[in-house]
């Protein structure tokens, strides 16, 4: 009996040790629901035209900034985060700043789509390595002059650490 109490003690012990262990934050399936619809959205109103990989590198800059302790928390929380500089609201995203957004038609295959991408990244964990630093992004038409070290190009935005 005591080799089975020891031997579950350990295993208990270092499951909580491990990313993602007892330790980690469980969240409800409705929680884990409204977190893809709120990727799928971020997908599809900054990425819808990209390739697949572009799509990805919109969602894995999403789910870095949830994991990287400079952001929100949660998924929903970091697409919706808004910041106030010098007098002016700035949203980390910006068709959320946009007026008339939320009104706008959604084409329902791209939709579609960009839904299929977020349960690849938020559900299957489905990763480009190349972007495993990857905190923020541009479109290439625009020059916002950031000084941050550029990761790559994909479709018609840049990456940046």
């Amino acid at each position: 009996m005591y080799v089975v109490y020891v031997v579950t003690l350990n295993r208990l012990n270092s499951l909580r040790e491990q990313p993602g262990g007892l330790s980690a934050t469980y969240i409800s399936a409705a929680q884990r629901t409204r977190e893809l619809e709120c990727l799928t959205r971020n997908i599809y109103w900054e990425a819808a035209n990209e390739p697949f990989e572009g799509k990805v590198g919109v969602a894995q800059v999403t789910l870095n900034r949830v994991d990287s302790g400079r952001f929100a928390n949660s998924v929903c929380a970091v697409v919706y985060q808004k910041n106030v500089f010098y007098e002016k609201v700035v949203c980390q995203f910006s068709w959320f700043c946009e007026s008339g957004h939320p009104s706008k038609a959604i084409h329902r295959p791209l939709w579609r789509e960009s839904e299929e991408v977020a349960k690849k990244v938020l559900l299957e964990g489905f990763r480009l390595p190349g972007l495993k630093d990857a905190l923020y992004y541009h479109a290439t038409y625009i020059n916002p002059g950031w000084n941050r070290k550029k990761i790559t190009t994909i479709g018609h935005h840049i990456f940046y650490e």
